[in-house]
């Protein structure tokens, strides 16, 4: 990705700040409203050792510290996506009822540009669904709801901030990995998602995990927590940066049956042996679907940032700060 020419951010830092406290709580209010989630508190950190945390690609690795009180050690979250799903069981959730919660992560093998950092900050949410409602038809309109409040957010937000111009659709377009590697077979991953956003500007890249015909997944996903079939993530097209942006990474959860032929193909089938997983072999852990919605990246793209340091505190090299400066981009 390439820096946009001729950037000009549209508000000053002390405007932009108050101006992401305005998207947080706007877009908080319709992900309430479309889903009737509650609101409850999260960890930061997590004992290690228990498969709790989300192993995102497999290789990224937790922030581990001792805590010489307890005689454990523990890591900070990479994402709460087995967490949430244990917390709906222990606080008596039922089928059609759903949580939400401001999740804060470390994740320290990422990269650092324009649209990632170290420090993720995303509403991680999870819902209590019936087995009829593993499907496809209901995926679809989960995801249909979540664009649409966003979308509501961003018609809000312009109302108070009539200097942003962005338009998104409310009608998503619903594309398989698989076709998106047919469509595009010379093209990495990102850039058939960047030819995909900019011809339908919002879409749901369906069916990550799995192998594509070509023996590779589109991208990685950890084989314990969405049903590689039943999965996906909400993209846009951001005329900023000219580039797709991933907004939102979800899908129905593994039940018994996809969770043991996932472990197989991942080689992970040694995670059986943790309680969580029992769980789900079990059938005591109720069935859900869920995903994770980043606070900055939604910010960035609403506000018209080009940069997400513009819209959250990060670390950055000495190299991007002093082009940034240069380009009128004003990090946090």
């Amino acid at each position: 990705m390439q820096f946009p020419e001729n950037y000009k951010p549209k508000m000053s830092v002390r405007e932009t700040e108050k101006a992401i406290k305005f998207v947080k709580d706007a877009f908080q209010r319709n992900l309430v409203k479309s889903f009737g989630f509650e609101r409850v508190s999260a960890p930061m950190f997590v004992a290690s050792g228990t498969g709790i945390n989300d192993d995102l690609n497999g290789y990224e690795r937790p922030v581990r510290f001792d805590v010489p009180a307890l005689g454990v050690e523990a890591e900070i979250v990479h994402s709460l996506a087995k967490w949430k799903r244990l917390a709906l069981k222990r606080y008596g959730f039922r089928e059609g009822e759903g949580l939400y919660t401001d999740m804060n992560a470390i994740r320290r093998d990422d990269v650092c540009d324009f649209q990632h950092s170290v420090y993720v900050d995303q509403w991680d949410w999870e819902m209590v669904i019936g087995p009829e409602q593993r499907n496809e038809k209901f995926l679809k309109m989960v995801v249909s709801r979540i664009v649409g409040a966003i979308v509501g957010t961003l018609e809000e937000t312009k109302k108070l901030y009539p200097v942003i111009t962005l338009d998104l659709g409310r009608e998503v377009t619903f594309v398989t990995a698989q076709e998106a590697l047919d469509r595009y077979p010379a093209l990495d991953p990102h850039a058939r998602e960047r030819e995909l956003a900019k011809e339908y500007g919002s879409l749901f890249l369906m069916g990550i995990g799995g192998a594509l015909s070509n023996g590779k997944p589109h991208d990685g996903r950890a084989p314990d927590y969405d049903d590689w079939a039943l999965n996906g993530d909400i993209i846009f097209y951001d005329p900023v940066i000219d580039d797709s942006i991933e907004i939102s990474s979800m899908g129905i959860r593994v039940n018994a049956e996809s969770l043991a032929l996932q472990l197989k193909a991942a080689g992970a089938e040694d995670r059986l042996k943790y309680d969580y997983h029992q769980q789900i072999m079990a059938g005591t852990l109720p069935l859900t679907i869920g995903g994770g919605i980043g606070q900055s990246r939604l910010c960035m793209l609403l506000l018209e940032k080009a940069h997400i340091g513009e819209v959250q505190v990060g670390m950055w090299s000495d190299e991007m700060r002093a082009e940034c400066e240069k380009r009128h981009i004003r990090l946090l």
